[in-house]
């Protein structure tokens, strides 16, 4: 139970959510805009040969998203080593982005488990969501599994079939690109 409550801390603590911001008033609006797909954005799909977007572009594109989507917002988590923001997306239904304050505040409380008892725990957990933390790489150089973030982002946002609608409703996907140190190195197109 302490392992799983560490989990959770460790994935919500980095999130830094404001009480009230400019994406919690922008998740009223209406979903049916039109999102840009990543061929509309780069002339290419994901995984045409002899093109990779970099992490600038990925990041450009994401920042599109999160203004067309009511699913998605940006949330800065740190800088590397080489002075870059590095960035998060959280994907996620637009009832739940309003609640995002709630379900860190539940996170953290499991995480450090402080007073409660296993029946206030309990009643925590089923009343939070399922965080699901997907990156795309380990290493500065590894572009691969950035531009798999590219396309699922891109398929999160957009797509209303059932079993998507439903992982939006249940989870709290957090999309974590590669650190941005090299790949801009070994990403050019």
């Amino acid at each position: 139970m302490r392992s799983l409550k560490s989990v959770a801390l460790l994935l919500f603590l980095p999130l830094g959510l404001p009480a009230t911001s400019s994406a919690q008033r922008r998740i009223a609006a209406p979903a049916s805009r039109t999102i840009t797909s990543p061929r509309a954005e780069f002339g290419h799909n994901i995984g045409d040969d002899y093109f990779l977007a970099n992490y600038g572009q990925m990041i450009d594109y994401w920042r599109k998203l999160d203004r067309e989507s009511d699913r998605m917002k940006m949330v800065r988590i740190g800088t590397t080593a080489e002075g870059r923001p590095m960035w998060m997306a959280i994907v996620t239904s637009p009832e739940n982005h309003r609640k995002l304050a709630r379900y860190e505040e539940i996170s953290r409380r499991l995480a450090l488990a402080e007073n409660l008892t296993d029946a206030q725990a309990r009643a925590l957990a089923s009343e939070g969501n399922a965080v699901v933390w997907i990156d795309g790489g380990l290493h500065a150089s590894e572009v691969l599994g950035a531009q798999q973030l590219i396309l699922m982002a891109y398929e999160l946002v957009s797509r209303k079939d059932p079993e998507t609608l439903r992982f939006l409703r249940d989870d709290i996907i957090l999309l974590v690109p590669a650190n941005p140190d090299g790949q801009d190195l070994v990403s050019n197109w």
